[in-house]
């Protein structure tokens, strides 16, 4: 394998060996401590514009397999792993992790101490970072130059589509797609809703249209705050008081219109095993999460929303509950695939506000 580089923008540089697509690839680095869902990990919109580095140093031993993908094709600009398993085995295995980001044009990277790049980015914050091989440039202008601009733009669908469950319709969705996880949508199918999945873009007059029971707000990539056009839209929607669920940026995005404030984290929640505790129970769940930004707790309005869910390690806002109207949102992921499934509750629950809201 021929030897390729990583450049940090702090100046520091790995050396490693190349995999996947041959090239250069610049990014933001970001790391995942989840031991499993590599698969869901490369299709998951949210990594939009970003470097993704495993903690877990073996990756690619179940092969790949397209049933597990979270959308039609990676998002991530790079990948980076300890080791690759060359010889994957699973009855499911469809293909190599090697091959498959070759046919993506993904650039990989291989053979570096992982350990040591993630406690850099938990020492000193999320940088970008640049990927070349041997005999390239190491010039350092465009890897500071480098930023994530237009991600939602750049993972939303291009038109509405439906969904229907095998049995009877029981609820109508709308599925507000902002580089949405394709699990949000079979989690509502096979609770007996329709979903009409509908770009980022999509104007409020439009939603009121298709007359849902209930609205779901997707996770997806990028600074929420960047997306003034949606935010404008979803204060419409709120003074509408239909049914809402918000996931990750969803989350985000629902907060923003009601007034409230993000901030980037220092390195950001990744991985399978972020605690999240109720305020309002004191239980702890462990959860899937993949987020760069976060909600200010204190900037919430008074007397209309409140902390549902706070980080268990950090104290930062993940999940709000609004009191004027039928609406609650969570920073983590209920759908996660592959796991774990502790909060998938949280769809009975929009399931049961939407079934209370029309009586």
């Amino acid at each position: 394998m021929q030897k390729a580089y990583l450049i940090l923008e702090n100046g520091t540089i790995f050396e490693g060996k190349s995999f996947g697509a041959a090239g250069e690839a610049i990014g933001e680095i970001v790391f995942t401590t989840a031991m499993t869902g590599y698969l869901e990990t490369l299709t998951d919109p949210s990594y939009y514009g970003q470097i993704v580095v495993q903690t877990f140093p073996l990756i690619g031993n179940y092969g790949v397999i397209p049933e597990d993908f979270e959308s039609e094709c990676p998002h991530v600009k790079a990948y980076i792993v300890r080791d690759w398993c060359q010889e994957p085995s699973n009855f499911r295995c469809e293909g190599d992790l090697d091959t498959f980001l070759k046919q993506h044009n993904i650039v990989g990277l291989y053979g570096i101490d992982t350990r040591q790049l993630t406690k850099i980015v938990r020492e000193s914050g999320v940088m970008n970072g640049k990927i070349v091989p041997e005999g390239s440039s190491f010039g350092l202008t465009d890897l500071k130059n480098y930023t994530i601009v237009e991600a939602v733009k750049n993972t939303t669908c291009s038109e509405e589509k439906t969904f229907e469950p095998e049995g009877e319709v029981k609820r109508k969705v709308v599925l507000y797609d902002f580089g949405a996880k394709h699990n949000i949508g079979r989690e509502l199918v096979k609770r007996g809703c329709e979903v009409t999945v509908v770009p980022a873009y999509t104007k409020a007059e439009r939603i009121k249209e298709l007359a849902p029971d209930g609205i779901m707000l997707s996770n997806g990539p990028g600074d929420p705050a960047e997306n003034v056009e949606i935010i404008e839209e979803l204060k419409k929607l709120s003074e509408m008081k239909i049914p809402t669920f918000g996931i990750c940026l969803g989350h985000q995005l629902l907060a923003l219109a009601h007034g409230a404030m993000t901030h980037k984290l220092k390195y950001g929640h990744r991985g399978a095993n972020q605690p999240a505790e109720n305020t309002e129970t004191g239980r702890v769940y462990i959860t899937s999460q993949n987020h760069g930004y976060a909600v200010e707790n204190d900037s919430l309005p008074e007397g209309e929303a409140k902390v549902l869910y706070v980080n268990a390690n950090d104290g930062t806002c993940e999940g709000i509950r609004y009191l004027n109207e039928p609406a609650f949102s969570v920073q983590f992921h209920p759908e996660a695939c592959g796991g774990p499934h502790d909060t998938d509750f949280l769809f009975d629950e929009f399931i049961e506000l939407i079934d209370t809201n029309k009586k």
